[in-house]
Formats: C-alpha cells, structure tokens, sequence
C-alpha cells in the first residue's frame, strides 16, 4: 500500500537507460502517465538531486515520501463519513490523495509539515524533470484525488479550508494534452528543452492507446479491472455522487468523459488465490514456486469447461459497497478441484465486471466490440474464455494496448 519513491525512480532511469541513445537524441517530447488516486509528498526546494550517470543526467529522489498507491486501506468507511461531503461527482474513497492528505491530518499531523507539495507519483516527475516551483496536475489526476468539481475544473477550496485542511498542498491543475514545461537539462541522453507532458491518468491513456471507435468498450483486467465506455459529446456527469452507483465518470480529453465500472478485483483476486494456495503447501511441508502454481491452476481450469461453483471475488470490496467481501456459494464435492474452483474464480471476476456494467446498458449504448486488454487477460486464457462467454460481443485483443503507447499518442497528437 505504500512504495519506495527511490526504487521507483531507479527502475524508471533503468528503463530510460536501457533505450538506445540515439533514438532518445531525437526525442522532443515527452508524455507520462501513472497510477491515479494515489499520493507523494515532497519539499519543493529538495524534491531531488541530479547526478551524472551512464547515459547522462538523470535524477533522484531527496526529501520524498513514500508513494501512498491507491490500494491503501487506512480510510475506513466511519473515518470517511467524518470527512465534509464534496462537491464532486466522484465519491471520495480510500487511497484518493485527499482522503490520505485529511488522515494525516488527523492522525499524524507532524508528518505533513515536512512537506510542502504533493502529486501522483506521476505529477511528482514532472515537477522534477521541468522544476516546476508548484506542481502542475491533470484534470483526470485530480478527479481522481476527491474534492474537485470537473465541470469548473477546481479544487472545493472552501470546503477543504473551512475543515482545515491544508491548501498549500493542492497542484495547480490543467487540461490534458497540455504541456508543463519543459526539461531543465538532458536525461539519459534525451535533450535539454524537450517539452513535457501534464501528467495524465494510466486508465485514460491505456483506452487512449487502443480506442479508435466510439462503439467500442474496453475491458482491462490487470491488477484491478476495468469495464469502459466512452459517453456522446457534451456528456456532463451528474453534479453530486451517487455512492451507491458501480459507475464512475472519468473525465478523458477535449472534454469528454468515460464510463467506467472500476473494480477493484481483477489479477489481484488471482494473485491471492495463487499466495493462499502457496501457503497451504508449504503449511504441508511442501515448496513450491508461485510461477509455477499460476501454470498448474490455469492449465487445470483449461481443462475445465463448467463449475457449478459460484465465487463472487470481492475480496478488496468495492468503492461503491466497501464493506462488501468475497463469497463462495452452490458449493458441490464435484466441484472442489483446483481446476474447477480456478475456472469459476475467473468467471466471478468478469461476473462482477458485468453486473457493474450490465451488457444490457452496452447494447442501449451502441456497443459492437469489446477491445482486451491488461497483463491478468494476456496471460490468462481461462479469464479470455470467460469475457466471450459473457458477453454477447465480438473481443479483440489489442497487443499495444498500454498507458505508456497512449501518453506518448497524446503528445504526439497535440505537439
């Protein structure tokens, strides 16, 4: 729920340096994207330290926090019906930057004045790469935060100050596709001055990549999992939340918004079946690697065309019923093998996708296609078996459908 903002930055210049030199030469712009909701603190003055490496200057972290991601946990329902209501279309939850800001405020207040700006983590790298002395964020980025009005592109200031909470932290926000800035010196071979990229939401910029049509919906499965649509032009998103609606409205570009059923239960479900099973063996004195667990239990459940089982996989809960957990229900002796219980786990998650998102509301929005995507679909044919089971359409399965394609589209679309 919380990560080191040094290896993060590490393995981002490991990655840069890895590119080859002379393509990074040419490069004139730059576009970021990364996981929204979450929060990293920072002084502006000593948020890093650039050194000379390798491949040129890169830089690293100095006086940062940890990232808190968006998995973070420590808001609990009563604590966030504590907080003042938004004036926002988004219901504020757990692990949204605002809701982490007010906790600390709450519950750790000497923390926060260590700091004196924060962002996503995405947000964060901008600020260092252009030196921006106040950080700049994205639409789709603060939405994602809580207590911001979409339609007036700002901030709820009166609500936040009037609760005490600590303005000096909110970023100056802007459209995006927009440019921040641009860098104050080469990195990793890439030219002093290129421009930057306003940082932007993975989930916009992964549909982005791959969203050509507007009768198409794409379905991501990764570590959460997402079911989205994009709404007709002029489209606004109600003026106050509904919490108890599995729909969300994202904003996107130029104006529009997305329909998302944002689940919080996609690859990670699976990772924690393939960690419990793990366990139970090595309880029975027995080692095996998780690599190898995965392997067996899809290959188990390939072999598995039905199960009776019924497993609603809400072991995370979800934004709109937090306090809802997982079940297992219709429980037969003949449906207890690996396979068939592995086979009706992957059928729970699009399930649950598909009753946030029913696929009578596609249809009534002229939905034809559905486009895959995320690394738990390309590496599970069980969970691919299950999307087309479900749902009444034709899927493809986009091979560049990735958030890092999309920022780049972007820039490259409105450079």
């Amino acid at each position: 729920m919380e990560q080191n903002v040094q290896r993060i930055i590490e393995a981002l210049n490991e990655c840069l340096a890895a590119l080859p030199q002379q393509q990074l030469q040419k490069v004139s712009h730059i576009g970021i994207s990364g996981q929204m909701h979450g929060i990293v603190f920072w002084k502006r003055d000593k948020g890093c330290k650039w050194t000379e490496g390798g491949t040129g200057p890169a830089f690293e972290p100095e006086e940062v926090s940890h990232l808190v991601t968006w998995q973070d946990g420590r808001c609990s329902p009563n604590f966030l019906s504590s907080l003042p209501l938004p004036q926002s279309h988004i219901s504020l939850a757990t692990g949204f930057g605002c809701a982490t800001v007010y906790w600390y405020l709450k519950k750790r207040p000497d923390f926060l004045k260590s700091y004196d700006a924060a962002g996503t983590i995405q947000d964060y790298v901008v600020a260092m790469l252009c030196d921006l002395k106040k950080p700049l964020m994205s639409v789709q980025n603060a939405a994602s935060w809580g207590y911001f009005n979409s339609r007036s592109k700002s901030w709820n200031t009166g609500i936040l100050k009037n609760s005490g909470f600590p303005l000096h932290l909110l970023p100056e926000v802007g459209d995006p596709g927009s440019t921040a800035g641009r860098t104050i010196c080469a990195w990793h071979g890439i030219p002093k001055g290129a421009k930057v990229g306003i940082a932007l939401g993975d989930f916009q910029c992964s549909v982005y990549s791959c969203l050509t049509e507007r009768t198409d919906a794409v379905l991501n499965i990764s570590t959460s999992a997402q079911l989205t649509i994009s709404m007709p032009p002029g489209f606004q998103p109600p003026e106050t939340p509904d919490p108890s609606s599995a729909i969300a409205y994202f904003p996107y570009f130029s104006g529009d918004y997305l329909a998302v059923a944002a689940s919080l239960n996609g690859g990670n479900v699976l990772a924690t079946f393939v960690d419990m099973v793990a366990q139970w063996t090595e309880e029975l004195g027995l080692q095996v690697e998780e690599s190898a667990i995965y392997t067996k239990i899809i290959t188990a459940a390939l072999a598995q065309n039905d199960s009776k089982l019924s497993v609603h996989p809400t072991i995370f809960g979800e934004r709109h019923v937090p306090e809802q957990l997982a079940s297992v229900t219709n429980i037969a002796a003949s449906d207890l093998s690996l396979g068939r219980v592995t086979r009706a786990l992957c059928r729970g998650i699009v399930e649950n996708l598909s009753s946030m998102l029913p696929v009578q509301c596609l249809v009534e929005t002229g939905v034809r296609r559905i486009l895959g995507s995320g690394s738990a679909l390309a590496r599970n044919e069980v969970l691919r078996q299950e999307v087309e089971r479900i749902f009444p359409f034709p899927v493809v399965y986009g091979k560049d459908v990735d958030a890092a394609v999309g920022a780049a589209m972007v820039m490259f679309h409105r450079k």
